[in-house]
């Protein structure tokens, strides 16, 4: 039943499970956004972000972690959280990046994206970070609403390839009070 709450956690990924990690990653980017997208740059991009070998140096990157989430002891979505210098724009030492966020769409709605964000948030205080901050599409409405939801403002743009079109994030910023820096 939709509304039954699901019981979840929140692991590291491990290099040993790159074959897992890019098969969540390319189904969930894929749900999120075929629609919005040619068929050809969603596979250019497909295949560029979510190779394994590119996995694999992510994982390997000591500024990235990479979770994944259970519910129900299934894998239903993960997030990638990066450091500096491993951040896609801010490169703030002060700042957590939350660079992939992704819940399969059959359960979505349920709970588990803010589990997830308010898992990011309680790291980045454990690191003494100031701030969360995240790129997203201008044009994903649903994620920019629950974002802000979540506490997060917009606070800039920045340009995203995707294949061979260039889109543009909008950078979403969640100040950490008990860590903000005082003037």
């Amino acid at each position: 039943m939709e509304d039954e709450p699901l019981t979840s956690e929140i692991v590291p990924c491990s290099t040993a499970e790159v074959v897992a990690l890019q098969q969540i990653a390319c189904e969930t980017y894929d749900q999120t956004f075929r629609s919005m997208n040619t068929e050809e740059n969603m596979k250019k991009y497909l295949e560029k972000a979510f190779s394994r070998e590119r996995l694999f140096e992510e994982l390997m990157n000591p500024s990235s972690t990479f979770f994944f989430m259970r519910a129900d002891e299934k894998l239903c979505g993960y997030m990638k959280l990066n450091e500096a210098p491993a951040q896609t724009d801010v490169n703030d030492p002060e700042s957590l990046e939350l660079e992939r966020i992704y819940i399969r769409n059959e359960l979505q709605g349920r709970g588990l994206g803010k589990v997830l964000i308010n898992y990011a948030i309680e790291i980045a205080r454990q690191k003494a970070k100031s701030y969360l901050w995240l790129g997203v599409w201008e044009r994903n409405a649903g994620a920019i609403a629950f974002y802000t939801k979540m506490g997060f403002t917009v606070t800039g743009r920045h340009s995203f390839t995707m294949g061979d079109e260039v889109q543009q994030d909008l950078v979403m910023t969640r100040i950490l009070a008990d860590r903000a820096r005082l003037p």
